[in-house]
């Protein structure tokens, strides 16, 4: 729904302060910075803010274009979605303050055109003029882009506005691990594994979905590999995977490489920060890895791989059409890894 016509909308682009509701997980705000960049750039925003899990969101200011988060629970926001007839707010409810302060508002939170959009927009223009605009999680069927580039087109075609650095920008740094991530991943790696050796390859084997997940066998193998080729293998284990794996699964993973687990997001950042090259499944982690600059290999199963990849500055995707992609060993497919982190060490991206 547009709130202004188009000369309106170009008369208020200077200053003002934008806001993405992005109620999804770690790889879904990873995804979401491209257009974040692009907003911040193109409607001249004095800053940029993300409400959303701050567990996920929380390592973005100070490394990405995003300059504040804040929690999706500190208010009752789920109240929008009541049918928009019904919806009212009364004076100085909490809600509109929250509001005030933003010109532009992008929600993936609630549908294009449905109660949501409409009473978010009822509630920001309770205090000002604002411009709030829905768009979809996932990309239609049939669209054979990547899904940061869908945002942004849907994000141009509605507001009606040209995006600046809309070409190549899926190929930069969106996340920038600073000194202290440095210094911090330089540590827990140092506790683990010896001072001598090769350049980090960290490799981690879960995902949020277990039909993400490449059988661990071939991730045990592809280190072996990896340590034969001169590289010092790393598993890195996140929440999903603790609770999934059994005391066999990781008894054989600590017998292969030595094994990171209960890190905090910050920490992880630190350790990818330090690490050549990276190894993983369709995950957040993978999209961390890969918008942060790390050398980055991500193995798919046979669906999603043109709409979901990480994107990079340096990011390889090997995939596999077998229904066995979870359930099997896969030698071919190991050696296609293997490959992989070969090319991105040869273009000079990912060594340090």
């Amino acid at each position: 729904m547009r709130i202004f016509g188009k000369e309106h909308v170009r008369s208020s682009l200077s200053g003002g302060r934008g806001l993405i509701i992005q109620p999804g997980a770690l790889g879904d705000c990873v995804l979401t910075l491209p257009l974040a960049e692009s907003m911040k750039a193109s409607l001249n925003l004095a800053g940029l803010d993300i409400m959303g899990h701050t567990d996920y969101l929380g390592i973005l200011p100070g490394r990405s274009c995003v300059d504040a988060v804040c929690s999706i629970d500190m208010l009752d926001i789920h109240r929008l979605f009541v049918p928009a007839r019904q919806f009212d707010l009364e004076d100085r409810h909490p809600m509109i303050g929250l509001l005030a302060d933003y010109r532009w508002i992008v929600t993936f939170l609630g549908e294009p055109g449905g109660d949501f959009e409409q009473n978010l927009i009822f509630t920001a223009n309770c205090s000002h003029s604002a411009e709030v605009l829905a768009l979809p999680m996932k990309a239609p069927k049939g669209f054979s882009g990547h899904l940061s580039d869908y945002y942004r087109l849907r994000f141009k075609q509605d507001c009606l506005l040209p995006l600046k650095a809309a070409r190549g920008s899926l190929r930069r740094k969106a996340i920038k691990p600073t000194h202290s991530d440095v210094q911090a991943g330089r540590r827990i790696l140092g506790s683990k594994a010896p001072a001598a050796g090769g350049p980090f390859a960290v490799i981690h084997p879960g995902s949020g979905g277990a039909d993400k997940c490449w059988y661990l066998e071939n991730f045990l193998d592809v280190a072996r590999l990896l340590e034969s080729a001169g590289y010092r293998p790393v598993f890195l284990l996140g929440p999903a995977e603790r609770s999934r794996f059994d005391a066999a699964k990781t008894a054989s993973l600590k017998k292969t490489a030595p094994l990171l687990a209960n890190l905090a997001l910050q920490e992880v950042v630190g350790v990818l920060s330090c690490a050549a090259v990276y190894l993983g499944n369709d995950s957040g982690i993978s999209h961390l890895a890969a918008s942060a600059g790390v050398g980055t290999v991500a193995v798919f199963g046979p669906a999603g791989r043109k709409v979901y990849r990480p994107v990079g500055p340096a990011v390889k995707v090997v995939s596999s059409r077998s229904g066995a992609f979870t359930r099997k060993v896969s030698p071919a497919l190991q050696r296609k890894c293997l490959e992989a982190v070969k090319e991105l060490a040869r273009s000079r991206r990912c060594l340090r």
